[in-house]
C-alpha cells in the first residue's frame, strides 16, 4: 500500500484506533507467536548437570537428561525448535569431536528425536568448540603468525553436518563463516542421502562484541587472535548482501543475520532483497544486557524482550532465535 501525506486525510485521527487493547490488537501490523521461536541449548556429557552460565542468568550447560527436560519444557510452552551447541570432553587441532558418531551433539540429536519426536532439532555446525585453539577452522602457524585455512576446513565442516543429519537433525546451521561452506555441506548431504535436510546458514554473521557471554557458555573463546579475518566487519552492509547472495546460490534454504537488534537494517535488507526465510539471532550479549538491567530494576524484562523481538519481526525476521524463547512463549500465552 502506498503512503500518503497526512494532509490528504484531514479527518484521520490515529488515536481513535489506540483506545483499547482490543482495538490495538485488531490493527496491529506485526505479530509475535511462539511458532516463530527457537531456543539455543548448550549440551555436555554427564548426568543431572545444570551448570549455570554466570553471564547469562537462566541459561545452563546441560547434560543429556537435563537437556531433554529443558527442551520438553520449551516445547510444551509452544516453542517448536531448539538449536544445539555441543561442549565436548576433549578438544584437538582437527576438531575430531565435531564429526564423531559418538559426539555430544550427535548423542543429543538422537536423544531428542527419540524422546521428543515432534520437536525440530537444529544443529550448529562449527568447529570452534572442538578445536584446541578455539578458532572455527584449521590453523596453520608460521613465523608471521597464524592463518585459518579455508578449504581444508570445509571438509571437516561438511563431514560434521552429514554426521548431524545421520543422527537425525532436522536442519543443519553452519556458523563458521568459511567461504564456500554451504556448497560443501550441500554436496556432502546430497552424497550421503540427506538431500532433503535443509541448511540454515549464518549468512551475515558479524564480528561482534555482543558474543562475549556465549564464549563462556560454549567454552569456545579463541586462545589467540580473534575471528575478524572470517567474520564480517560491523561497518559493512553491502558486503552482507553479497554474503547472503552467495549462500543462497550455494544452496542455503534459510538465511540468518547475527546479531539481531543492532543489525535490524541488515535483516530488513535481506528480507526485502532476497525474500528467503530469514532468521534473526538475538545473541548472548543482547540477552545478558536485558537480564542485568532488569535485575537492577532499571527496565521491565518482559516488556523490553517482547519489544525487541517485535522490532526483529518488523524488520522482516521470520524466525527468532532467543535464549528467552521459553519465557516468551509463556508470556505470549498469558502466563
Amino acid at each position: 500500500m502506498s503512503s500518503h501525506p497526512t494532509g490528504q486525510f484531514p479527518a484521520y485521527r490515529p488515536r481513535r484506533l489506540r483506545q483499547s487493547p482490543a482495538l490495538r490488537q485488531l490493527v496491529s501490523e506485526t505479530h509475535l507467536h511462539a511458532s516463530q521461536l527457537v531456543l539455543p541449548l548448550f549440551v555436555r556429557s554427564g548426568r543431572k548437570i545444570r551448570h549455570p552460565i554466570g553471564a547469562m542468568p537462566g541459561v545452563f550447560q546441560l547434560s543429556l537428561d537435563e537437556m531433554v527436560l529443558e527442551a520438553s519444557r520449551a516445547h510444551s510452552s509452544g516453542v517448536p525448535a531448539v538449536l544445539l551447541f555441543g561442549i565436548p570432553d576433549a578438544k584437538d587441532a582437527r576438531a575430531r569431536g565435531a564429526f564423531a558418531a559418538s559426539g555430544i551433539v550427535q548423542q543429543a540429536v538422537r536423544r531428542l528425536k527419540q524422546e521428543l519426536p515432534q520437536l525440530l532439532v537444529i544443529t550448529d555446525v562449527c568447529l570452534c568448540e572442538y578445536m584446541s585453539h578455539g578458532h572455527c577452522g584449521i590453523v596453520q602457524r608460521d613465523p608471521r603468525g597464524a592463518k585459518i585455512l579455508n578449504d581444508p576446513s570445509l571438509k571437516i565442516l561438511a563431514r560434521t553436518a552429514a554426521s548431524h543429519a545421520e543422527a537425525g537433525a532436522d536442519i543443519v546451521a553452519p556458523s563458521d563463516m568459511m567461504d564456500g561452506r554451504v556448497r560443501a555441506i550441500r554436496a556432502e548431504l546430497d552424497r550421503s542421502g540427506f538431500a532433503d535436510t535443509p541448511i540454515m546458514s549464518y549468512a551475515a554473521k558479524f564480528a561482534s562484541a555482543f558474543y562475549g557471554p556465549f564464549r563462556e557458555a560454549a567454552e569456545s573463546a579463541p586462545k589467540f587472535g580473534d575471528r575478524r579475518s572470517y567474520q564480517m566487519d560491523a561497518a559493512n552492509a553491502n558486503e552482507a548482501m553479497r554474503e547472503v547472495a552467495l549462500d543462497i546460490q550455494e544452496g542455503a534454504d534459510i538465511v540468518m543475520v547475527k546479531p539481531a537488534l543492532a543489525y535490524l537494517d541488515i535483516i530488513q535488507r535481506v528480507k526485502t532483497e532476497f525474500g528467503y526465510p530469514t532468521a534473526a539471532y538475538a545473541v548472548s550479549g543482547e540477552y545478558s544486557m536485558v537480564k542485568a538491567a532488569a535485575a537492577n530494576g532499571w527496565i521491565d524484562e518482559r516488556a523490553v524482550t517482547l519489544e525487541s523481538l517485535l522490532a526483529m519481526r518488523r524488520a522482516g525476521a521470520d524466525i527468532l532465535i532467543t535464549y528467552a524463547a521459553t519465557d516468551v512463549a509463556q508470556w505470549l500465552a498469558g502466563k
